[in-house]
């Protein structure tokens, strides 16, 4: 398998997303305005979660931990440059989810209620500002858009690997053979 290029990721899914500077500003141009809110979105997606019974085992005995981390993390979907270091750390929680066995659906179910719960409060603060109420939710939909882009690219390398190495341990084939054998298809 070849090693993931940040850097190129990092640009496809700003291409993809359409995240751009001009989005990068305006969603630290809201931070102000909504970051005393971000725990109660944090609050309202657990929540949520526990309503769904396919959660459950994910979430037993460590709530509290993971609202620290996603609230975190929702601070920085704000403040991010969404360079190669933003890129980086969401492949690592990628491949996390991987590891814990997270159903893949999850990441986007995740995301689809995050961006919910904020076009709420976006509606509720810029009520009276259409053009910012729209440039706000466009430049989240974009900032959702590249993290869950980057999330679901690792989540997949990394099942992929995990499917190799459990190829490689029940054939016995080494990594060399497979790999000659790989380069002897392309």
């Amino acid at each position: 398998m070849q090693p993931i290029g940040m850097q190129n990721l990092c640009y496809y899914a700003r291409q993809f997303a359409g995240i751009n500077d001009d989005k990068i500003n305006i969603l630290r141009q809201v931070y102000p305005d909504v970051s005393e809110r971000l725990q109660e979105v944090t609050d309202t997606f657990y929540a949520r979660l526990q309503e769904i019974p396919k959660t459950h085992p994910f979430l037993e005995g460590r709530i509290d931990t993971l609202k620290k981390t996603h609230v975190a993390w929702l601070h920085e979907l704000f403040t991010s440059d969404f360079g190669v270091d933003y890129t980086s750390k969401l492949y690592h929680v990628g491949d996390v989810h991987v590891k814990v066995k997270l159903p893949v659906e999850f990441m986007a179910g995740a995301m689809t209620l995050i961006q919910g719960e904020l076009a709420r409060i976006f509606g509720e603060t810029y009520r009276n500002d259409q053009d910012k109420l729209i440039k706000a939710i466009q430049a989240l939909n974009a900032a959702a858009g590249f993290s869950l882009l980057i999330m679901q690219e690792s989540y997949q390398s990394s099942s992929m690997a995990e499917e190799l190495e459990k190829f490689l341990r029940i054939t016995g084939m080494s990594r060399v053979l497979f790999n000659n054998l790989a380069k002897a298809y392309r």
